[in-house]
């Protein structure tokens, strides 16, 4: 399992030094050590791992190959515990071409017809992850709306792989909803090359116990932030944004600043393809809500 603590800032330096306060007491204990003194032990850490620590992890997997992806595989299948019993006829499938825990892969031992089959499968399997992002949930407004993330069922292969490839870990909606879009209300892909806008209505920005915020991503074998002059990765209402005179809210996505006056509303966009996405944190559970669909992410309109 892993633990990620998310603290609220908002965005002033003095905040940040109260949260970096915060954030230095947060500490795990494992429970045979609850009440008595306990020094955590940092694991030891391979500098040397055999491939890059900083580079993009889609384009780290990508260079291994299959030969060398599936070896990983393998060694790190051995290194912890054993599979749970579910995931009996997966490791059976994987072991008829060679994939086994704790064993080498070589890919010069199966038939030259099945290394033919494998030989792109890194390129292949990451276009069929891709391909699979909407499945997670259902279309609304042309968000993709996404459903059940956290918790999976003993072969809920795809969906893991999805959240792996676009946004591990992955909160239960009760914690964090995040609706993502690709396209505005026309069904085009939406492009750093256009200006759009998105208004709430009057009192309807979206309904959280705790915050919501914009974040956008490039999109290149995975999401990643977009650098911009302001250096701002999201926009929420941290940013004081400006609300328009009959009490509605629009904020702006394009490459260029869409004037002083409106860059409290702004986020910035990189020159091609990006994702927009708008996390919702504690989303609430009575109506209106995005949980049951009685509240909806308004459309991203193109306006140029």
């Amino acid at each position: 399992m892993v633990i990620l603590g998310r603290t609220y800032a908002d965005g002033s330096e003095d905040d940040y030094k109260a949260v970096n306060a915060l954030q230095a007491l947060y500490k795990i204990t494992p429970l045979s050590a609850w009440g008595k003194p306990y020094t955590p032990v940092t694991p030891p850490v391979n500098p040397s791992p055999g491939f890059s620590m900083t580079d993009k992890p889609q384009s780290v997997i990508l260079a291994m190959g299959t030969e060398g992806y599936f070896n990983l595989l393998a060694k790190l299948m051995a290194s912890a515990a054993p599979a749970p019993a579910t995931d009996a006829p997966i490791l059976a499938s994987m072991a008829k071409i060679g994939i086994e825990p704790g064993k080498p892969f070589e890919m010069s031992k199966l038939d030259p017809v099945v290394q033919q089959a494998l030989k792109d499968i890194p390129q292949t399997a990451l276009k069929k992850i891709e391909a699979n992002k909407e499945n997670l949930g259902g279309i609304v407004n042309g968000w993709s709306v996404t459903k059940g993330l956290g918790t999976y069922g003993p072969a809920d292969y795809m969906k893991r792989a999805v959240v792996a490839a676009f946004g591990w870990p992955a909160n239960q909606e009760r914690d964090a909803v995040y609706p993502n879009t690709e396209k505005d209300s026309a069904g085009q892909k939406l492009s750093g090359a256009n200006k759009y806008t998105l208004t709430f209505p009057r009192d309807a920005t979206p309904p959280v116990n705790g915050f919501w915020s914009f974040t956008m991503y490039m999109i290149d074998q995975g999401w990643w932030f977009v650098p911009n002059p302001l250096n701002r990765f999201t926009v929420s209402m941290r940013d004081n944004p400006k609300f328009n005179a009959d009490g509605s809210l629009t904020l702006y996505f394009q490459n260029e600043s869409p004037g002083a006056e409106k860059e409290a509303n702004w986020l910035p966009a990189p020159k091609g393809d990006f994702v927009l996405m708008l996390r919702m944190y504690w989303p609430k559970e009575t109506t209106p809500s995005i949980i049951d669909g009685s509240w909806k992410v308004p459309h991203v309109v193109k306006v140029n």
